[in-house]
C-alpha cells in the first residue's frame, strides 16, 4: 500500500509558503525517496492499559486508514495548532495558567488543552499539546521559554565536552506525556486518531547548538563544515533518543506520530540530503521494526525544492483562508482535495491555526470536510480521474 506520488496539476495547493507534509510509510521502495513514502498533580484516573498499539484494527479511526492508504469514504481532517489561542477557551486556561511549560508538562492539562479543539470541532485527529523540545531534559538538555525570547538553552553544545552531559533518554521524566496519551485515547475511543508527535534530529539539533532561536542558523551550518564529526555524533544522539521516544508514545497509545523538520527548510536540498534525510530514515526504520502499522508523517516548513525527492506529498489549506468569506474556503477545501485525491489524503493547513482565526471558521471547515464524499469508483482511479461527491 503506498502513496501516490504528486503530479504536476496538484503542484500548487493553495499553500502560500512551501511548507509541506509527506507520509512515511513502511515498505521498500529502492528508490532516492524515504523508504516507502506515500505521508498540578494529575487527578486520579483508571487509565486503560494498552499492549504496544503498533497492530491494525478494523475499527482503527478514519485518519489512520487513509495515512495508510486504506480505502476511505472521504479525507480526514485535522489542523496543526487547533489547539491554542485563536480559541477562546484556550485563552482563559492560559490567563489561568501562564507558564507554557506548566500547560503543556501537566498531564490535566494537557489533556484539557488537547480535547478543547475535539469538543469544539470533532477533528478526525486530536494531537497531544506539547511541544518539540518537551523531551530534552529527559537526556540531559534543561530549557527554558522566555515571553520574548521563546525556547532559550543556557549551555548550547559545541564541542566534545559539551556532547559528555548528554545521556540516553529517560522516559520517566516523561510520563506526564504517556499518561495524557493514554487518558486521550480513551476520551476519543476510536472516533479519531490519538496523534503524538516529535522534532527531527536536524530541528532539535538547530536549538541546541543555536542555544534556541535563530534567523540566520549560522553556527549549526559552519558547524556542518568546521566540525562535522561533532555534528553528526550531536544528531546520531538525537536519533536515537527521538526514535525511543516516538515509540514510548505509541505505546501509551499514539496511533499516529507526526516528525516536524521545522527547520528542514533552512537547508539546500542537496545539505538537507546529507544533514537530515539519512537522521529521519534511520528513526523510521527502527519504528518500522518496532511498530510496523503505526503510520509517521514529516513535515517540513518552508523548503518546496524537496518536494521533488517526495512521494506522498500533499498540499494543504493555506491557513490566511480561513480569513475569508466562508463560501471562499468552501471552494478551497473542495479544490485541494479534488487535486489529492482520494488515496492517502489527510486533509490539513499548510502551516498551523494563526492567531485571530475566527473560530466560526474553524468550524466551518471540518463541517465542510465531513460533507464531502469521494465517489466509490474513484478508489480505483488515478488522482487527475478522481470524483468528490459534495
Amino acid at each position: 500500500m503506498s502513496f501516490l506520488s504528486l503530479t504536476s496539476g496538484c503542484s500548487s495547493l493553495g499553500v502560500k509558503s512551501p511548507s509541506f507534509t509527506v507520509q512515511l510509510g513502511f515498505h521498500s521502495n529502492g528508490n532516492n525517496s524515504f523508504p516507502g513514502a506515500l505521508f498540578s498533580s494529575p487527578k486520579r484516573r483508571k487509565i486503560k492499559k494498552f499492549s504496544i498499539a503498533c497492530s491494525s484494527s478494523a475499527t482503527d479511526p478514519l485518519l489512520v486508514k487513509a495515512a495508510r492508504g486504506d480505502p476511505v469514504s472521504r479525507p480526514p481532517a485535522w489542523m496543526m495548532r487547533q489547539a491554542g489561542r485563536y480559541m477562546a477557551v484556550y485563552r482563559k486556561l492560559a490567563e489561568k495558567h501562564p507558564s507554557f511549560r506548566k500547560r503543556s508538562e501537566t498531564t490535566d492539562l494537557i489533556v484539557e488543552i488537547s480535547l478543547q479543539p475535539w469538543k469544539a470541532f470533532r477533528p478526525d485527529g486530536v494531537i497531544i499539546f506539547s511541544d518539540i523540545l518537551t523531551p530534552l531534559p529527559a537526556f540531559g538538555v534543561p530549557f527554558d521559554i522566555e515571553e520574548v525570547r521563546g525556547p532559550v538553552i543556557q549551555s548550547p553544545i559545541r564541542s566534545e565536552n559539551d556532547l559528555k552531559a548528554l545521556h540516553p533518554i529517560d522516559m520517566e521524566k516523561l510520563q506526564f506525556v504517556g499518561e495524557s496519551l493514554k487518558i486521550l485515547r480513551q476520551e476519543v475511543g476510536d472516533h479519531a486518531a490519538v496523534l503524538g508527535f516529535v522534532g527531527a534530529p536536524w530541528t532539535i539539533a538547530t536549538y541546541m547548538v543555536e542555544g534556541g532561536t535563530t534567523r540566520t542558523y549560522a553556527t549549526i551550518k559552519s558547524m556542518c563544515h568546521t566540525a562535522p564529526s561533532l555534528l553528526r555524533a550531536l544528531l546520531s544522539h538525537l536519533t536515537k533518543a527521538i526514535s525511543d521516544y516516538i515509540i514510548y508514545q505509541v505505546e501509551s497509545g499514539a496511533h499516529c506520530i507526526q516528525i516536524f523538520d521545522s527547520w528542514g527548510g533552512q537547508l539546500p536540498p542537496d545539505m538537507w540530503e546529507k544533514w537530515s534525510k539519512p537522521y529521519i530514515t534511520e528513526i523510521v526504520s527502527v519504528v518500522r521494526s518496532k511498530c510496523p502499522q503505526t503510520p509517521l508523517v514529516l513535515y517540513i516548513n518552508g523548503n518546496g525544492g524537496l518536494l521533488e525527492r517526495m512521494k506522498g506529498t500533499r498540499g494543504n489549506v493555506d491557513p490566511a483562508y480561513l480569513f475569508s468569506p466562508l463560501p471562499a474556503v468552501t471552494e478551497e477545501i473542495q479544490r485541494v482535495v479534488k487535486c489529492a485525491g482520494p488515496h492517502g489524503h489527510i486533509l490539513n493547513l499548510g502551516h498551523g491555526v494563526l492567531v485571530g482565526t475566527p473560530e466560526e471558521a474553524v468550524a466551518h471547515f471540518f463541517d465542510v470536510t465531513k460533507s464531502l464524499k469521494y465517489d466509490s469508483s474513484s478508489q480505483n482511479h488515478t488522482m487527475e480521474e478522481s470524483k468528490l461527491l459534495v
